[in-house]
C-alpha cells in the first residue's frame, strides 16, 4: 500500500534516532538540513539513483542529489506519475476498459513499490536489472500468487516499461528480455445444449418475481445466442431495444464488431420490456436491478450460480461458459473459425481456436480440404509436363 501524500511528504523529515548516524548523531549536524527540507530518510537509506545500489551517504545523500536517473523520473512519486500517464494513453489511445486499467495499475504499482522496498528507495527505471525481475517474481510466488496471475502481472510491467522506452527514452532490456512462467493452457468448458437451455429456464422459473426472471433470461439468451460478454450484454441502452437484426458491439480495447441477432434473443429482451417496472430510457442502462438502476453482473452470476446447483451442473457452468457454447456449437455445426472470431470479436485467431477448444483432428481435416500442398499427388499432376 502506498502511504498518502501527506505521510509521504513526513516521511521527508529526518526521524530522530534512525536518519542521524555516526558523529551527526551526536552532534545534532541534521538541523540546518531538516530546515531546508532535507530527505531524512534517505539520508538513513543512502536512497537516491545510483546512490540507493550502493548505500552512499554523505553530502549528496543529505542534500538530495539528482543524478540522471531521478532526472529523467526515478523517483518513486515521479514513477507512479509515469504509471498515471500511461494509463491515461491506454484509455484515450486504445479504448481500455476501466476494469482493465485498474488491473494494469495494481500490478505495476505492485512492480514499483517492490523495486523500492527492494533497492532501499526511489529506483531508476532505466536501470533496472534481471535480477530485480527475479527477485520480484520470486517473491510474488511466496506470497501465492499463480503462475497465471504472475504472467499477467509481467505483461502489465512489461507494456509499461515499453511506453517509457517510447515517450520517455528510459529503456530497460532486461524486461523486455525477461520470460515469464510457464502457464498450462486452459481449454474452455462450455455447457452443452440441453444444459443451456435448462439453465436459461430454471433462472427464469426461479426468480422470486416474473420480471426478475424474464431479466434474466433475456441476458442469458444474449450470451449463449449472440456469443457476447456478459459486460457487453450489460452495457446496452434502453435505446438499442427493440434489438435490430444485426447489433453494433464495442467490445474489449474499444474494438466494434457487428453481431447477428437471433429471433429468440430478440423475444427474449422484448419480453423482459414489457415486465420491466421501470421507465427504460434511451440513454439508461436496458436491464436494471430491483430497485432501478443498472444490473450488477454479480446478480446474474448469482442467479445462474442457484440454478446450475439445483441442476447439479459443475461449477464451471457460468455466465461466460454460455459465450463459449455459442463459439462450440457453430463450429459443431460447420461454422467457419474466422466468421467465429469476428463474431466474438477476438483480435487474433489463435485466441478464437483455444476459446472454442477445436480438436487437433478438426484443425488437421480443415488444412487438408483448404491447403493446395496438402494433396501432394494432386500437386504433381498440376506441375506435370505436358507430353509432345
Amino acid at each position: 500500500m502506498t502511504a498518502p501524500r501527506g505521510a509521504r511528504e513526513t516521511a521527508r523529515e529526518p526521524a530522530a534516532g534512525s536518519a542521524v548516524r555516526g558523529d551527526d548523531a551526536q552532534k545534532g549536524a541534521q538541523g540546518d538540513d531538516a530546515q531546508k527540507g532535507a530527505w531524512g530518510d534517505d539520508v538513513g537509506r543512502g536512497a537516491q539513483g545510483d546512490d540507493a545500489r550502493r548505500g552512499a551517504q554523505g553530502d549528496d545523500a543529505r542534500m538530495g542529489a539528482q543524478d540522471d536517473g531521478a532526472r529523467m523520473g526515478a523517483q518513486g512519486h515521479d514513477a507512479l506519475a509515469l504509471l498515471d500517464r500511461w494509463l491515461i494513453m491506454l484509455s484515450a489511445q486504445r479504448g481500455a476498459r476501466p476494469a482493465t486499467l485498474a488491473a494494469y495499475r495494481a500490478d505495476v504499482r505492485g512492480w514499483l513499490d517492490f523495486l523500492t522496498g527492494h533497492l532501499g528507495g526511489p529506483p531508476d527505471l532505466a536501470r533496472v536489472a534481471t535480477t530485480d525481475l527475479r527477485a520480484w517474481m520470486a517473491a510474488s510466488r511466496a506470497r501465492g500468487l499463480g503462475a497465471r496471475s504472475l504472467a499477467r502481472a509481467l505483461s502489465a510491467v512489461k507494456g509499461f516499461h515499453r511506453w517509457l522506452a517510447d515517450a520517455e527514452g528510459l529503456e530497460a532490456p532486461a524486461v523486455a528480455a525477461m520470460r515469464g512462467p510457464k502457464v498450462a493452457r486452459r481449454l474452455p468448458r462450455p455447457v452443452d445444449i440441453p444444459a443451456a437451455r435448462a439453465l436459461i429456464g430454471a433462472v427464469e422459473a426461479d426468480a422470486r418475481e416474473a420480471w426478475i426472471g424474464a431479466r434474466d433470461a433475456a441476458v442469458l439468451t444474449l450470451l449463449w445466442g449472440c456469443g457476447l460478454r456478459i459486460s457487453e450484454a450489460l452495457s446496452l441502452k434502453g435505446g438499442d431495444a427493440p434489438l435490430p437484426e444485426v447489433l453494433r458491439i464495442a467490445g474489449k480495447g474499444g474494438r466494434e464488431r457487428l453481431v447477428p441477432v437471433l429471433p429468440a434473443a430478440r423475444a427474449a429482451v422484448e419480453a423482459y420490456r414489457r415486465r420491466a417496472p421501470f421507465a427504460l430510457g434511451a440513454q439508461d442502462a436496458l436491464f436494471r436491478g430491483a430497485r432501478g438502476g443498472a444490473l450488477d453482473q454479480r446478480l446474474v452470476r448469482k442467479a445462474m450460480e442457484t440454478a446450475r446447483a439445483g441442476l447439479g451442473l459443475p461449477a464451471t457452468a457460468t455466465p461466460h461458459a454460455l459465450r463459449h457454447a455459442f463459439a462450440t456449437h457453430l463450429l459443431a455445426a460447420g461454422g467457419d473459425l474466422r466468421a467465429i472470431q469476428t463474431l466474438l470479436g477476438h483480435a487474433s485467431l489463435s485466441t478464437t481456436q483455444l476459446y472454442t477448444a477445436v480438436d487437433g483432428a478438426r484443425l488437421a481435416a480443415i488444412h487438408a480440404a483448404a491447403h493446395p500442398r496438402a494433396h501432394p499427388r494432386a500437386h504433381s499432376r498440376a506441375r506435370a509436363p505436358s507430353g509432345g
